[in-house]
């Protein structure tokens, strides 16, 4: 599958494909952020994306997995071909990441999957309250290069 047909897929699913931009798009890696309409209440999330990649077919991938940090790996280095970042690669980013949602008072949830070469790393997140937008941002990584 291409990176463009598996995020439209995931955008879909989710209801979030109307609206939603492209953060970054080459042709190793599509970074996509949008709004959901779909229902679901913030104790939901988890279960919304693991149904998602169940329904694609992905393979999901422990994120503090070995096998995560290579392929987080591979991701920063598409990223970090695009755009200048100091630093190095920090998979544990990933856990202030939901640390810094929940001290503004979201509750976000994401997941990382493997399928036919391809990596998704989906992320959701919304008011602990249930009110108000639902965001979601995926990243589509093609692992053979």
């Amino acid at each position: 599958m291409k990176i463009h047909e598996v995020a439209g897929n995931v955008m879909g699913m989710l209801e979030a494909f109307e609206g939603s931009r492209p953060a970054m798009d080459t042709p190793q890696m599509l970074i996509v952020r949008g709004m959901s309409r779909k229902e679901m209440e913030p104790e939901e999330l988890e279960k919304v994306i693991s149904d998602v990649l169940d329904e694609i077919g992905a393979r999901r991938i422990e994120v503090f997995s070995n096998e995560a940090k290579d392929i987080i790996g591979v991701m920063d280095e598409n990223i970090r071909g695009q755009v200048e970042i100091q630093g190095e690669t920090d998979i544990y980013g990933i856990y202030r990441l939901k640390d810094s949602f929940e001290a503004m008072n979201c509750h976000v949830e994401y997941a990382l999957g493997l399928l036919d070469g391809l990596a998704i790393f989906i992320v959701l997140w919304m008011d602990k309250s249930g009110f108000g937008p639902k965001f979601v941002e995926i990243v589509v990584v093609n692992l053979e290069i």
